[in-house]
């Protein structure tokens, strides 16, 4: 490695959570790299930690197979850009994070042409499409993974791992002030509260809100105490959901803008779409309910490609349903009430998961930007900041 090596690293995320995740690494990789300069696609938390990103991430983010399909001109157009630009500069590593139907296309291709390539955040092969492993063992020089299980995985088949832990699980507590979130939030002391989390995409809000609405409106009825809040992942989720919500005037809500953490955080019970939001979940403790529909022609795919038995995170982490999942057919207002209820209704129960959800907790805590950043420079470490960069 040079004395002072300055390597060019590209970091691709195209959502959200991939985002905070490429931010914290780049933080991590700067404290081992100080020279190192960061290119790729990001949002602006990867911004903020000085990634300049080729064009907005926004232009990634898409919901299903059929959501995908009437975006795949301008995500192939997307691709081969980022592809040109990456061959043409000749990064020292191309880390890619999730959304791996678009990342790791970018992998396959700059791995054939030379690059080293590290993935951050396994893609779902042990639950479903085990078949792309043998892609991901020709691409990927290393596979990052937040859950040992998946680690395991990998090394069954060949591909070379490091299980880092989520950086989720450091930054979030043992222990949750829920007092304090809800100070924070201006919300009453006192009294039932539900988190509301119809997801961060507006399909995700189309599909999912007409129901957590009817199962709000009949949870209202039974329990006139209870109140909502729905945190909105942006500015058009929140006109998105007022929109939705302007057919149930009396129903005692808040909207806030973002801060999904301290909502959930505030929360007694969490009703939520399946997705990473699930982990904070856990991580926070919450007794929580998951709900998810797909569309018709995605959910037929899905179903015949899916190995896994469960679909939430908190139950895949503890090997056991622990909470209730509620997808497709079974989503319906009147499903989700009722698992709601019980978990109100159940103090035993919600004593029970919250320390199954302290044992996951602990597990994952450890340093997790620290962790990945240290495998990649080792990846690195032949011939560090060496190549001609444009």
């Amino acid at each position: 490695m040079n004395s002072s090596p300055a390597p060019l690293i590209a970091v691709i995320a195209g959502e959200a959570s991939g985002d905070l995740l490429g931010a914290g690494l780049i933080g991590a990789l700067r404290e081992r790299f100080p020279g190192a300069r960061f290119i790729g696609v990001g949002g602006e938390n990867m911004a903020a930690a000085g990634q300049h990103s080729l064009f907005p991430m926004e232009k990634l983010s898409v919901m299903g197979i059929t959501e995908v399909i009437a975006h795949l001109p301008e995500l192939f157009r997307l691709r081969r850009r980022l592809v040109d630009d990456l061959l043409a500069r000749r990064p020292d590593v191309v880390i890619t994070i999730d959304s791996p139907d678009f990342t790791l296309g970018v992998a396959k291709r700059v791995h054939a042409a030379g690059l080293k390539t590290v993935h951050y955040v396994s893609p779902s092969v042990w639950a479903w499409r085990q078949g792309r492993i043998k892609g991901i063992r020709r691409d990927i020089d290393l596979m990052l993974t937040l859950f040992p299980f998946e680690a395991r995985f990998y090394q069954e088949h060949g591909v070379p791992v490091a299980f880092v832990g989520h950086p989720l699980a450091d930054m979030i507590e043992l222990t949750v002030d829920a007092a304090a979130a809800r100070a924070e939030l201006g919300l009453a002391a006192e009294g039932p509260l539900l988190a509301v989390l119809p997801g961060s995409r507006g399909g995700e809000v189309a599909q999912l809100m007409p129901e957590f609405l009817d199962a709000m409106q009949r949870l209202h009825r039974e329990r006139p105490a209870l109140r909502f809040v729905i945190p909105a992942a942006n500015a058009a989720r929140g006109e998105q959901i007022r929109a939705a919500l302007a057919a149930a005037p009396a129903l005692p809500v808040t909207v806030t803008d973002g801060r999904s953490r301290t909502v959930m955080a505030a929360a007694d019970v969490v009703l939520m779409a399946s997705g990473t939001a699930t982990l904070e979940g856990l991580l926070l403790k919450k007794p929580m309910v998951v709900g998810y529909r797909l569309g018709a022609v995605t959910f037929a795919i899905v179903s015949r490609l899916v190995k896994s038995e469960h679909v939430a995170l908190p139950n895949l982490l503890c090997r056991q349903r622990l909470v209730p999942e509620l997808v497709q057919d079974a989503f319906t207002g009147a499903a989700l009430a009722e698992a709601v209820q019980v978990w109100f209704d159940s103090p035993e129960r919600v004593a029970a998961l919250e320390a199954d959800f302290t044992r996951v907790h602990e597990q994952l805590r450890g340093g997790a930007n620290d962790k990945a950043a240290d495998a990649i420079a080792a990846l690195l470490a032949p011939g560090t900041g060496t190549q001609d960069h444009a």
